[in-house]
């Protein structure tokens, strides 16, 4: 006697969907992290949800990501990079797509010892600690 597949019912966790998310993400060209304050942090660290990061399941997949990227990467690039990666991630996890996707660049992450670009109007102290507002845009993309 043969025995078919059986139809039924997966359930997969929010938790399994913001890692599959978090996996992608950071796993992506010029991401350096998920934003979010020193609030946000003590609220991951206490294992109540991931900073930066919410994932709405019901009725469609929903996605909404705050992210700090590496100062000197095309910013539309890495957006584009990270969109596709996470769509990809959910669609082979949990075959869904993904409705929305809302990417929110939140600030540039600059490495020990690099040096902001200069501009005609940066102001005097450019140490690597201070971003100005304009190092956004001027980090090689058109979107500011």
């Amino acid at each position: 006697m043969a025995i078919g597949p059986t139809s039924g019912r997966s359930l997969v966790t929010r938790r399994a969907v913001v890692d599959v998310v978090r996996t992608a993400t950071l796993g992506s060209y010029g991401v350096t992290g998920f934003a979010g304050g020193p609030l946000a942090r003590l609220v991951r660290l206490l294992g109540f949800g991931q900073p930066g990061l919410v994932v709405r399941l019901h009725p469609t997949v929903e996605i909404e990501l705050d992210l700090t990227v590496a100062l000197g990467v095309p910013v539309a690039e890495v957006a584009r990079q990270v969109d596709s990666a996470v769509r990809y991630g959910v669609r082979r996890a949990l075959d869904r797509e993904v409705s929305r996707l809302t990417i929110h660049i939140d600030g540039l992450h600059v490495q020990a010892g690099d040096t902001l670009p200069a501009s005609g109007t940066a102001p005097a102290d450019t140490s690597p600690s201070r971003i100005r507002p304009r190092d956004l845009a001027d980090s090689g993309t058109d979107v500011a």
